[in-house]
């Protein structure tokens, strides 16, 4: 028995072993959303340009949209900018931005200089909102449909490739189904 004993040990650590092996595997872009499938959730914050203007949930209900979390602090932010910019320019969609614990006068002043793809801008200095929303960093973006519910959650900055195979396919059918309803 006391034999036995001295092989919990290896047990443990082959089980570690092939708990952590198994993540090797994940894709930390495709976690899934605790929300995917619910409304966004209910918020009462401020406009990033504009101190004093709440903005809530409500606002950006009525159309498919895309919810972009970003910050003046987030490289990756940076990457995924110029082809938001496009985004915004093609006009397929609102991108309401949400700026995630960051402070105003930055971000205000980097809008200003690389231009702002946002058609509102959620100032979310305390990340309250990302936090409900379930963000690890940022960017992260969500499709919301015509209704306010959340039917994507994608971690990571959006590209040509991740536009084309994964997002703009969803956002047609959901645009499709707004259709249908009569939005």
């Amino acid at each position: 028995m006391k034999k036995l004993v001295l092989f919990i040990p290896l047990v443990l650590f082959l089980g570690m072993g092939v708990f952590l092996y198994q993540g090797l595997f994940l894709n930390p872009q495709k976690l899934d959303s605790a929300l995917e499938g619910k409304p966004v959730p209910a918020f009462q914050l401020e406009r990033l340009e504009t101190p004093g203007e709440m903005l809530s949930e409500a606002d950006l209900k009525g159309e498919v949209s895309l919810i972009n979390v970003w910050a003046t602090w987030c490289p990756a932010c940076k990457y995924e900018h110029p082809y938001l910019m496009m985004l915004a320019r093609k006009n397929i969609l609102p991108i309401y931005g949400v700026n995630y614990r960051d402070e105003r006068a930055p971000a205000i002043r980097e809008l200003s200089r690389e231009g702002d793809p946002y058609t509102i801008n959620i100032f979310d200095k305390d990340g309250r909102l990302g936090l409900d929303l379930g963000v690890y960093g940022a960017p992260e973006s969500f499709i919301v449909d015509h209704n306010g519910i959340i039917r994507f959650r994608y971690a990571g900055p959006i590209d040509r490739n991740v536009w084309s195979e994964t997002l703009f396919p969803m956002i047609q059918q959901l645009q499709a189904e707004a259709k249908q309803d009569g939005v």
